[in-house]
């Protein structure tokens, strides 16, 4: 073997173990805290949960924690805590703290979990069919249901006490309703007509709060999905089109008027506040190949300012991001990856600049994330 071989053959020895050793550090998947997992970083924040979705029927939905004081991560934490509740349930859809309460919206299972939001322990469950996601407002919270109330097969809201824990009221809005979001006393559904398709729904229906009664319905686009506030009271809403033909955009509704103010022709899958910039990204499917985009938002001027919300290296290495959350303390944010859908995904964290921190392996189908605070 000639000198330049072996030269050659040490260089990609020392370049593979290299890549393979920082993947161990970067993504290690042991429950307890070692040398290789997150640096103890006591302060403000206490934990992260990440709810799982698992294999849609095949019950295995599981929950994910970062201790923060600690460094400890662990997967099947609520099974850990919880070992005679067997399981989270089948198709994690939701996850969002409230007061002392972390509610997990568990779809095919068809209730929403409620624990201690500090120690993951369960407290209750609210049967709820096809429950998909979960607001609060004072004391109640508000689910939305792809199940039908009327012969019209239109969803429904459901309104829940959440001292009583008891369904108080229910209210039927459009086709296949997703994501809420609060503003002016108002309550605003994004509904997407899924099972319709291709007469996929377009409306946003508005609910006033006080009365629980339906106000209107603001026509936006087709399957509607995310709706947030900002923190100017503006709500920033997702088409997702129809897949072939009418493309994705995200539209903004002033809620004093309830009139469309801006759309911006821009595929969003998730996004998150932090400040004045909406952090998105977005997934797109076009000739048999996956295209990832990410960006930032300037809220007040409702415009692009950046297509680099993590660095082109760690860009290429997310292969399905499936969920963002920004840190309202610093500007850092979490991506999560499912991957290929079959295997656990990952966790990533990325500084407010978009340098990745760390990435840990997470249960399967990470989507939906939750910060608790001391």
């Amino acid at each position: 073997m000639n000198k330049q071989l072996i030269m050659t053959l040490r260089k990609f020895i020392f370049s593979f173990l290299f890549i393979i050793t920082t993947f161990l550090i970067s993504c290690n998947s042991d429950d307890s805290w070692s040398d290789n997992n997150i640096a103890p970083q006591p302060g403000a924040k206490k934990g992260l949960y990440i709810l799982n979705e698992g294999s849609f029927q095949q019950n295995n939905s599981s929950l994910s924690y970062l201790n923060y004081d600690t460094g400890e991560f662990f997967n099947n934490y609520f099974e850990k805590i919880n070992p005679n509740q067997g399981g989270l349930g089948d198709t994690g859809n939701d996850l969002k703290i409230y007061k002392d309460k972390l509610y997990a919206v568990i779809n095919m299972s068809n209730y929403v979990e409620i624990m201690d939001s500090k120690t993951a322990k369960h407290l209750g469950k609210i049967a709820i069919p096809n429950c998909r996601y979960i607001a609060f407002s004072g004391d109640y919270a508000y689910v939305t249901s792809y199940a039908s109330n009327t012969p019209n097969g239109k969803g429904y809201v459901a309104k829940i006490d959440i001292n009583s824990q008891k369904i108080v009221n229910e209210i039927t809005v459009g086709f296949n309703p997703e994501e809420m979001t609060i503003a002016n006393n108002k309550l605003y559904v994004a509904n997407s007509g899924g099972y319709h398709a291709p007469e996929y729904d377009n409306t946003v229906t508005v609910i006033d709060l006080n009365s629980f009664i339906k106000v209107h319905e603001v026509e936006v686009g087709k399957n509607l999905h995310r709706i947030r506030t900002d923190k100017n009271n503006h709500i920033w809403v997702t088409s997702r089109g129809d897949y072939k033909n009418l493309k994705p955009f995200i539209a903004v509704i002033d809620p004093s008027t309830d009139e469309i103010i801006n759309k911006l022709d821009i595929n969003i899958s998730d996004l998150t506040f932090y400040k004045e910039k909406l952090y998105f990204y977005g997934t797109e499917y076009t000739s048999g190949a996956t295209v990832n985009t990410y960006g930032i938002i300037d809220i007040d001027t409702q415009k692009i300012i950046s297509s680099d919300l993590i660095n082109s290296i760690n860009n290429s290495e997310i292969m399905s991001p499936y969920g963002i959350l920004a840190d309202p303390s610093d500007g850092s944010f979490y991506i999560t990856d499912a991957l290929d859908y079959t295997s656990n995904g990952k966790l990533y964290y990325f500084s407010k600049d978009g340098n990745l921190q760390w990435c840990k392996l997470t249960g399967l189908i990470p989507g939906h994330l939750a910060l608790i605070n001391k």
